[in-house]
């Protein structure tokens, strides 16, 4: 029977493995989650242990099997879905010489710099690859560890990604699946890596093997099965980044389809047959897809944004309400007038990647008087966030031509009905959220499992697995105020882009 025998996937985000059980029908069985702890050692540094992955893998295995009485024998596959940009640089016998410098780290601006001056300065690198590097991008990152820490470069056979690590620990193979080598530098017509990458400076030998997300990289290693509480050879796949994996879990990839993802980040992402450009911070990458390219716009900060709000404003609400909290943080919003009395808050507490890219922007709250409560405050929150989406949605059209007049939403944002109704408000447009959107990674990863098991024919497919739960339609009396502060949104940036310049280039170094 199909429904006996299961795919695990492992979403591995910025905070959390959240573990899914599916069934060869798609059905989510059940899921588990396993946090993970985040280092700030420096001002724009990120890291992550990877150590912390791999517990968390083995921790949200075992629950999975043992708490659902699945034999461990049902289990027929093994995928990851996992943040990505990821450096994590290994020896030889694939322990790691560092924390993984996250996809959110910023430290390399210097970097950044220097590799764009080598190939004629910033202006001219822009004219030629769609946009520059910036501080936060993997080349930039790998050049760091090269100028600064010479002492685990020079021992590195490889810098492997979340998903690269993770297979590893699982098979013994060190390899870079499609989807994970394009935020590095792969020549999506090739499907190799960028021979440019040569021209700054990167070692090509520090660069895996690459697969494709539906390639079997190998089968589970005893050590690993028995850490996981699987049955050793259990096939593990190829994978991809989180991106990916969201859009098949979302069943918006085909050509011209949009999805927007609302976690810890956010994203906006387009499958494209075709397009290759980056663009006003939107990059071009290889969807899990291979004959597919996604064109996604990254926002850092959105989720992370309202559990700051809630950390700092709620504190005494979240003890007496617990996981209720943001549905009563909902009832508040409701209670304060679309475009939160003239108060803006922009969204960019971690730098921005889309519609803006840079790394020493910050959140900003701006034309706040005393009428204005912290409620204000939580509603103009929300709507920061919508007005960053709004910004690249309307790039993506202009720079593009991609019709935006109606997409989904996935992750566990659009569990939240008052934002989604301020997003519907703020963009103008119809867009639908799916079943378990807090799950299409998990469930995007278990359908490329699937079809490199040959039970799924391919991605046409996926859609069939997705289900729609509710569509949200703009209140059109809300047009005229967000139009105009929209406006204002945008003014807000231009105006002090210079001064957060001055005032962090020098902290951020």
């Amino acid at each position: 029977m199909k429904d006996s025998q299961y795919i695990i996937a492992h979403d591995m985000g910025t905070s959390s493995d959240k573990a899914v059980l599916i069934d060869f029908n798609g059905r989510i069985v059940a899921s588990s989650k396993e946090d993970y702890p985040t280092y700030y050692p420096f001002p724009a540094w990120v890291e992550q242990n990877p150590e912390d992955y791999w517990n968390a893998v083995c921790k949200a295995s075992k629950k999975l099997v043992n708490e659902n009485g699945i034999p461990k024998e049902a289990v027929k596959g093994i995928i990851f879905s996992t943040q990505s940009m990821g450096v994590i640089p290994v020896d030889k016998n694939g322990t790691p010489l560092y924390n993984n410098i996250t996809w959110v780290d910023g430290r390399a601006e210097k970097q950044a710099h220097g590799l764009m001056k080598k190939l004629g300065g910033k202006t001219i690198f822009s004219l030629v690859a769609g946009t520059p590097i910036m501080g936060k991008d993997v080349i930039a990152k790998i050049q760091w560890v090269k100028e600064e820490r010479p002492d685990v470069y020079n021992h590195t056979k490889y810098f492997l990604d979340v998903n690269g690590y993770l297979k590893f620990r699982c098979t013994g193979k060190m390899v870079a699946e499609l989807s994970g080598a394009s935020s590095y530098g792969l020549d999506l017509k090739k499907k190799q890596w960028l021979s440019a990458l040569k021209l700054v400076g990167t070692d090509m030998n520090r660069l895996p093997p690459l697969v494709k997300s539906t390639d079997i990289v190998g089968g589970l290693l005893s050590e690993a099965a028995d850490a996981m509480g699987l049955a050793a050879d259990t096939p593990v796949f190829g994978g991809s980044d989180d991106v990916q994996s969201a859009a098949i879990g979302s069943g918006m990839n085909a050509d011209g389809d949009i999805h927007i993802y609302l976690g810890t980040s956010a994203w906006v992402c387009v499958s494209s047959r075709d397009k290759t450009q980056f663009k006003h911070g939107a990059a071009a990458i290889q969807s899990a897809d291979p004959s597919m390219n996604l064109i996604v716009g990254i926002t850092e900060a959105a989720g992370s944004n309202i559990q700051w709000l809630c950390d700092q404003f709620f504190r005494r609400e979240q003890e007496e309400q617990g996981a209720n909290i943001y549905s009563y943080m909902d009832g508040i919003i409701e209670t304060i007038p679309p475009g939160s009395d003239y108060l803006i808050c922009t969204p960019w507490m971690l730098g921005e990647r889309c519609p803006v890219s840079t790394t020493t922007t910050r959140a900003t709250l701006y034309n706040i008087n005393p009428e204005h409560t912290r409620s204000h405050l939580m509603r103009a929150v929300y709507e920061g966030i919508a007005y960053n989406l709004r910004w690249i949605l309307e790039n993506l059209c202009k720079d593009y031509g991609f019709n935006s007049e109606h997409f989904r939403i996935i992750g566990g944002g659009a569990l939240d009905k008052a934002w989604m109704q301020i997003i519907a408000d703020v963009t103008g447009k119809e867009f639908s959220v799916i079943e378990n959107p807090r799950n299409a990674g998990a469930l995007g990863a278990a359908i490329t499992a699937l079809i490199g098991l040959g039970e799924i024919k391919g991605f046409d497919s996926a859609r069939d697995f997705v289900r729609v739960s509710e569509k949200y339609k703009p209140d059109r009396s809300n047009k005229e105020i967000y139009d105009k502060l929209f406006t204002n949104y945008k003014e807000v940036y231009e105006g002090l882009k210079k001064a957060y310049k001055n005032i962090n280039s020098e902290r951020f170094t």
